[in-house]
């Protein structure tokens, strides 16, 4: 039987979901790849990987489409490694820098300018080393381990989570598991029962894994336990939805 591909992001918040599917026994079953989240969005459009812990905003474009999962990479507050950057204030901006790595992160800042901060600007793409060639008059979005590396950077930091949280009242989901085949519901409880180990060793996976890149500054438990909220809820599968619902306008 051909082991099933799962494509899993590489960045710091995703380090319990990794922690416990590499210690649960679900690993001798899979293939696992570890990718930037376009790239997690990529493979799974692409179907070189049967499930991916893709970006939200993905989600309509895929063929078949099913979350997995009860576990997310969410916030119910600021998120801190997704954000929006810039030396002046947004009313003084006239182009947003988009992160190339994630499509949800972007979406939601066109959502936000769009429907909350009453924003008319220019739309840019990026490179490699982007957030450290912004402009006065530019704005950026950065996240993963980027945005906690450089939040303290800046005099203006924006953490779209919180953004969104302040305009809608709800929480946001920032990528989900995401499988594009049907699989079996024995996968899916092994799957989901790994992901559950990861949560609840958070202190195991903090002496598992290599956190010297971050700042010294960045009190890493607190991150897992207080900025990232991995359960995909009942609120925030409302937040989901609304997501959704607004960027089909920008389809």
């Amino acid at each position: 039987m051909s082991k099933i591909k799962i494509s899993a992001v590489s960045y710091t918040n995703s380090y319990p979901f990794i922690y416990g599917i590499e210690h649960s026994n679900i690993i001798n079953h899979i293939e696992l790849s570890k990718d930037i989240p376009s790239v997690c969005a990529q493979k799974l459009l692409d179907n070189q990987v049967d499930v991916g812990l893709i970006p939200v905003a993905v989600i309509p474009k895929l063929n078949h489409s099913e979350i997995i999962s009860d576990y997310c990479i969410g916030a119910s507050g600021p998120v801190r490694s997704v954000i929006l950057a810039s030396y002046k204030p947004l009313t003084e901006i006239d182009t947003i820098l988009l992160d190339y790595h994630s499509r949800s992160s972007v979406m939601l800042t066109r959502i936000l300018a769009k429907k909350f901060w009453n924003l008319d600007v220019k739309w840019a793409n990026t490179t490699e080393g982007f957030e450290n060639r912004i402009q006065e008059n530019e704005a950026a979005v950065i996240i993963g381990d980027k945005a906690l590396a450089s939040e303290n950077n800046f005099s203006f930091v924006y953490d779209l989570a919180d953004e969104w949280l302040k305009n809608t009242g709800l929480p946001f989901v920032f990528a989900a598991w995401v499988a594009n085949r049907s699989l079996g519901d024995t996968f899916k409880e092994e799957f989901n029962n790994s992901l559950q180990l990861g949560i609840n060793h958070i202190d195991e996976m903090i002496n598992t894994f290599d956190f010297s890149f971050l700042p010294k500054r960045i009190n890493i438990k607190e991150y897992f336990e207080k900025n990232i909220d991995y359960s995909l809820d009942k609120e925030k599968k409302k937040g989901l939805e609304l997501f959704l619902k607004y960027a089909e306008e920008f389809a």
